[in-house]
């Protein structure tokens, strides 16, 4: 992906955090709860700067902003702004805590944070997940699942990959050569040789050995991945794949996904709006136009409704 993504939300310029803590506190005080005068702050806000309204509220008024929040707050309009209020990885964290308590595990969702953040949102959200649970992230990852599908997210979990922008052309021939004769070559496939190769290399290397993949097959490394695997391994993989390719056209995907057919995944669609808007909404919003010819924010204004509406747009417009 190149480099020079950007996030609808940035620093608020005109910023004081007492101002902003004092305008909340009025906007809860009394019966009910203006919500428009609430989103219009905190959805206009950096991460790092609704931490610094945290803070300033509580040393005003002696009382937990998100308490307050909560108290006041209902229903999905409370969801996102209270998922707004978490720095970037204390919330992938409980997102990842969240998709492996109880029955059952949501392995969509651990794919979705595992395959997509950087190293260094991967060991902030490792350290996190260790403050907030007193549990290790890569541990529970390996008891909540198995086989190959596990050892992809343990080389994830490492936070190792290479993420300069070095291409070697010729390691992109071998390794290219190496996937077709791990998958489509040979009878069964040598998983382990895919994830050496994805969970490790550089964006701008994985894009040249998919272009040159072509070379050896009669289609390319997302089809392959398909035919060659199965179940939370081929998704895992194939979002790798994708994210290499185009990041931003991946988490379009994924607003779409959440918004299309009857009903909305409003969690999904709270995730991604959330973790995205401070690092490539500029661009996620001209992937979505390009992919669905619709504008995400005539989208969202079509399937929410309310102070959710309204703050989803306002996130995704900027400010």
């Amino acid at each position: 992906m190149s480099l020079d993504c950007q996030g609808t939300i940035r620093e608020y310029p005109s910023f004081s955090a007492n101002g902003d803590a004092e305008a909340l506190h009025k906007a809860m005080k009394g019966l009910g709860c203006n919500d428009t005068a609430v989103a219009g702050i905190l959805c206009a806000r950096s991460s790092a700067q609704r931490q610094q309204i945290a803070l300033a509220y509580k040393t005003m008024y002696g009382k937990d902003l998100c308490d307050s929040l909560k108290s006041e707050l209902k229903g999905d309009f409370e969801d996102l702004i209270l998922a707004l209020m978490e720095t970037p990885a204390r919330y992938d964290a409980r997102q990842l805590r969240e998709a492996m308590k109880g029955m059952g595990t949501n392995e969509k969702l651990i794919i979705e944070i595992m395959c997509t953040r950087s190293n260094q949102q991967i060991h902030a959200i490792k350290a996190d997940y260790k403050q907030m649970y007193n549990r290790d992230l890569e541990k529970d990852l390996k008891s909540e699942t198995g086989g190959h599908f596990e050892r992809l997210l343990v080389s994830l979990s490492c936070g190792g990959r290479d993420e300069s922008n070095n291409v070697d052309m010729k390691r992109a021939e071998q390794d290219a050569e190496a996937l077709y004769k791990a998958g489509e070559k040979r009878f069964g496939t040598d998983e382990s040789m895919f994830n050496s190769i994805l969970a490790t290399q550089n964006f701008a290397q994985l894009r040249k050995v998919f272009a040159v993949y072509g070379k050896f097959a009669s289609h390319d490394i997302e089809k392959a991945i398909e035919n060659e695997m199965s179940g939370d391994l081929r998704d895992g993989l194939l979002t790798v794949v994708k994210c290499a390719k185009n990041r931003p056209a991946y988490f379009a995907t994924c607003l779409h996904d959440a918004m299309k057919g009857f009903g909305t995944r409003d969690k999904d669609l709270i995730r991604v709006i959330v973790t995205r808007c401070e690092v490539d909404m500029v661009q996620i919003k001209s992937e979505f136009y390009r992919l669905f010819e619709k504008q995400l924010e005539a989208v969202i204004q079509g399937d929410c409704s309310g102070s959710y509406k309204n703050g989803l747009i306002a996130l995704v417009k900027g400010n």
